[in-house]
């Protein structure tokens, strides 16, 4: 039965009604052009749920976030996404909001609070969660809303975003369209569950199911929950009971629902419904309500006609927002000069690696309100596994954050805090653990800028441990993971092989305008100490550094395996081959103006890492080196990396599947024979 019409201010029912007739006009659009072949895009359907975010719509303004799905283009039009830039984007044209890079599953519109639409499933409520706690921290009462389907309440992602906002009391709503279909799959066969509100009951907050296809019931019940996450009172989970009556994927209707079934849900379909409804208590006549049909009629076919004669984005954009710099894409041949770091002649300290990343973490959070950290045990108790934040908790208070232990809503939190312009530090304690949360970190973080055509980035940094080199720890805490990552356009690496190093490329990726990945060694984050640079100090990125001159071969190395390296030199001299090593510290971007500078000095070259080396970064410089200076060569560039094993718990069996000293020095021997 139809909650009462009176219940709901007039003139606000029949905005809901235009907004509803504009979703459904876009619906017909697409559809039409796809069907005539005008069109040549991928289209999910929302056909039957335009009720929920139109009677949200006036609830909300540009100034709170939303996040939705790839078959979110109803909630894209009723939160005011221009519909030029819409359909032009969806077409893959200059004009689009995102100048075509994102197409129809990655819309992002800042201007009117779409921050993000993701083609992964579940994805978008870790990041949701990361747009709720910027606000939440700044102390505004923006809500954040993110909408999926009911298909993503298997998702785990999902899991941990509601535990960590429950946690938080985050200012965020999570919007499950419930049209009780996953994908292909109905409900009954893919959940035991009778609903999904106990779900956010479990975790300690309200879940309140709602008719989304009655725009006054629904609307006065957003009204509450919504003014109830304003005031502060923490997240809620709607279900939002509808129904799909187009396809997964394509044009048409469903193809589950079928005979009587799908005329019954035509017949509840709220907007055919609401007409009818607004006609039948009178606040409108037919005429007035033909009239904002057509207003949305017309302004759909001007959309298309607008977005059709915007030009095809070309292919001068294929590398640009990659990255805020062009030339930190990595390209065949390219040798980029940068500047390195000057002479530092300042005030120094004695500091182990942990706490030069504190130092960092701490002069940071002084420079900038924007920084703070977040990830598992980093309160003052116990500090952080490894004590990077001992003692930071009672003086930063709420920037230090610590989480429950969940990979997957850190990383999130920390890509949507960043996309509205918090620095967020996020630490995954072993680089093994990257594994767990790659799809925030790849398939959101680094692409983010892209997909959006630069309407927005990432500004966040990832630290994590890389075990090996001290037995013990096995396979799953003594990767180094560094490979996985370099093979993800938009991220930056840096890789310290000491205190002074860690301090200054921390520093330098937390003011960095892309998301970035440090990785810390654990043998050196207690072995090694030096005296480090008092003060902000930064390590420009994609900047190497020769650590021992030589003239015969040049070591490239990085992290713990510059360690190594320095003492096979020193063995090798007593051999009468002089080696220099040249420690990149950063990875990408990639120094091959001083990689090949120093091999074009020694005519030989090893790369020299602790990861496997099979399809190792050392074979990406190898190869580089081997085209670029192939007349100049005395013998071929080779790598040497792990062997292609799991790392053992065996000391014995870990010291020699990766190089060390010994058998870096076995290795030149080999390549003077």
């Amino acid at each position: 039965m139809s909650t009462d019409i009176k219940s709901i201010d007039p003139g606000t029912l029949k905005e809901i009604y235009r907004q509803m007739s504009r979703i459904r006009e876009v619906d017909k659009g697409i559809q039409a052009g796809l069907s005539s072949g005008k069109f040549m895009f991928t289209y999910w359907p929302m056909t039957g749920q335009e009720a929920i975010p139109a009677s949200i719509a006036p609830l909300i303004s540009s100034e709170d976030h939303m996040v939705t799905i790839y078959r979110g283009i109803h909630d894209q039009v009723a939160k005011g996404v221009p519909l030029k830039g819409l359909f032009a984007e969806a077409l893959g044209r200059e004009g689009g909001v995102n100048k075509g890079k994102g197409g129809s599953p990655h819309i992002s519109d800042p201007s009117s609070g779409s921050m993000l639409t993701t083609a992964i499933v579940g994805a978008g409520a870790p990041i949701a969660n990361g747009l709720a706690l910027a606000e939440k921290m700044r102390g505004t009462d923006k809500v954040t809303i993110v909408n999926f389907g009911d298909g993503a309440t298997s998702i785990g992602a999902v899991h941990e975003a509601m535990n960590l906002a429950g946690v938080w009391k985050l200012p965020v709503i999570f919007m499950c369209q419930n049209n009780l279909i996953g994908e292909y799959t109905p409900i009954p066969e893919y959940t035991a569950s009778k609903n999904f509100t106990d779900r956010a009951e479990a975790l300690g907050f309200r879940g309140v199911r709602l008719n989304g296809n009655d725009p006054v019931e629904f609307h006065n019940g957003m009204k509450e929950i919504i003014d109830s996450v304003r005031s502060g009172n923490g997240p809620v989970f709607v279900e939002a009971m509808t129904l799909r009556l187009g396809p997964h994927a394509g044009v048409g209707w469903s193809h589950l629902l079928k005979g009587e079934e799908l005329q019954e849900a035509k017949a509840d379909w709220p907007v055919p419904a609401t007409r009818q409804r607004l006609i039948d208590a009178g606040i409108c006549t037919a005429e007035e309500l033909d009239d904002i049909d057509s207003a949305a009629v017309a302004e759909v076919a001007e959309a298309i006609e607008w977005a059709m004669s915007s030009e095809v984005t070309g292919e001068d954009e294929m590398l640009l927002d990659v990255y805020g710099d062009p030339d930190t894409v990595p390209k065949r041949g390219q040798r980029v000069k940068r500047d390195a770091e000057p002479e530092y002649t300042g005030e120094t300290k004695t500091m182990a690696m942990f706490e030069a990343v504190q130092d960092a973490l701490d002069l940071s959070m002084q420079a900038d309100e924007n920084v703070y950290c977040l990830g598992e045990d980093i309160g003052d108790d116990p500090g952080g596994v490894f004590k990077c934040f001992k003692g930071m908790q009672s003086k930063w208070g709420e920037r230090i954050r610590p989480t429950p232990i969940a990979e997957q809503a850190i990383i999130g939190a920390a890509t949507g805090s960043a996309l509205v312009g918090m620095r967020p530090v996020a630490e995954i304690m072993f680089a093994d653990f990257v594994g767990v949360c790659m799809d925030q970190i790849t398939n959101h973080a680094a692409k983010q800028r892209y997909m959006s055509g630069a309407t927005t980035h990432v500004p966040m940094t990832v630290r994590m441990i890389a075990g090996g080199g001290i037995g013990g720890f096995g396979a799953q805490h003594s990767q180094s993971t560094e490979a996985l990552l370099l093979h993800q356009p938009g991220l930056k690496i840096v890789y310290p092989s000491t205190p002074t190093e860690a301090k200054g490329l921390l520093m330098s990726c937390i003011f960095d305008d892309d998301p970035c990945i440090q990785m810390e060694s654990m043998m050196l984050t207690y072995a090694l100490k030096e005296e480090v640079p008092v003060g902000d100090y930064r390590i420009p990125l994609g900047v190497a550094k020769v650590k021992r001159e030589g003239t015969d071969i040049t070591l490239v190395t990085y992290g713990w395996q510059v360690m190594q390296c320095l003492q096979a030199a020193e063995e090798l001299a007593k051999e009468g081959i002089n080696a220099e090593v040249l420690d990149l510290r950063t990875l990408l971007p990639l120094d091959y103006d001083r990689i090949l500078g120093s091999v074009e000095k020694t005519g030989r070259a090893l790369v020299v890492h602790a990861a496997v080396e099979f399809c190792g970064l050392g074979s990406e410089i190898a190869s580089t080196i081997n085209e670029e200076l192939f007349t100049k060569l005395k013998a071929p560039a080779s790598r040497f990396g792990a062997a292609y094993a799991p790392i053992a718990y065996s000391k014995t069996i870990e010291t020699a599947q990766v190089p060390n000293v010994a058998s870096i020095v076995a290795r030149v021997r080999e390549m003077f024979k």
